[in-house]
């Protein structure tokens, strides 16, 4: 299986980061591909959340998940959508959901994961994070036929519980899929460290599209996809 990466630097924009996203999927599909993994919170990154609350819709509406779908039919492609923040049809309060996406080279959904642990920390840079004040956590881990693989779907903060890995490995998961959009303080710390463990103790590839540079929001993420 031959393995494409896109390391974004998602705005608040949705347009132009779908935009974005077929160009990436044009380019790995170019470089012969057979699927693509794009970083987490593909559709927009944007800390004001007063602000972003219009671009955040169902999957039904979503512009992003609509350009993935038809850019894997077009270049008949596998995509693992790292994430996208979506109003999920089920909400019984305001909260958003972070959802990651496979969707095959017939443009179908064919595995969803909503992100289990959410990002609620305090840093000593005074960087403050507060996920689940906006969103809800996911309750399922998910692993999916990918091709000849079977792929164990998570999504950045997974990163640091050892048991949703457990899981995926125990569930049969030869790839994992860790999309990220790490701050540079703890990306510098942990981030490397943090994905060789979690393929070792798995014993299985591991992939990990990241957000990276400085965004519209204000906010900068660590890259090293």
């Amino acid at each position: 299986m031959r393995i494409a990466l896109a390391q974004m630097c998602s705005g608040i924009d949705p347009h132009e980061n779908s935009l974005t996203l077929r160009s990436n999927i044009d380019e790995a599909s170019k470089g012969r591909a057979d699927i693509l993994f794009t970083p987490e919170m593909t559709g927009i990154v944007d800390r004001d959340r007063a602000r972003a609350a219009p671009n955040i819709c169902s999957e039904q509406d979503d512009p992003v998940l609509a350009e993935a779908q038809a850019g894997a039919v077009r270049n008949k492609i596998w995509l693992c959508l790292g994430s996208l923040a979506l109003r999920p049809d089920e909400a019984v309060d305001d909260k958003w959901v972070n959802r990651s996406f496979l969707i095959n080279p017939d443009g179908d959904i064919v595995a969803r994961y909503d992100k289990i642990h959410l990002f609620d920390v305090d840093l000593e840079t005074g960087e403050s994070w507060r996920e689940s004040s906006a969103y809800s956590g996911g309750t399922q881990a998910v692993v999916a036929p990918v091709g000849t693989a079977a792929l164990g779907m998570s999504v950045c903060y997974d990163i640091r519980f050892s048991r949703l890995y457990s899981a995926l490995a125990y569930g049969g998961a030869t790839v994992i899929s860790i999309p990220a959009a790490f701050t540079v303080p703890t990306g510098e710390a942990h981030w490397a460290v943090l994905l060789r463990a979690r393929a070792i103790e798995c014993a299985a590839f591991v992939v990990a599209a990241a957000q990276c540079g400085k965004h519209q929001d204000g906010r900068e993420t660590y890259g090293h996809s």
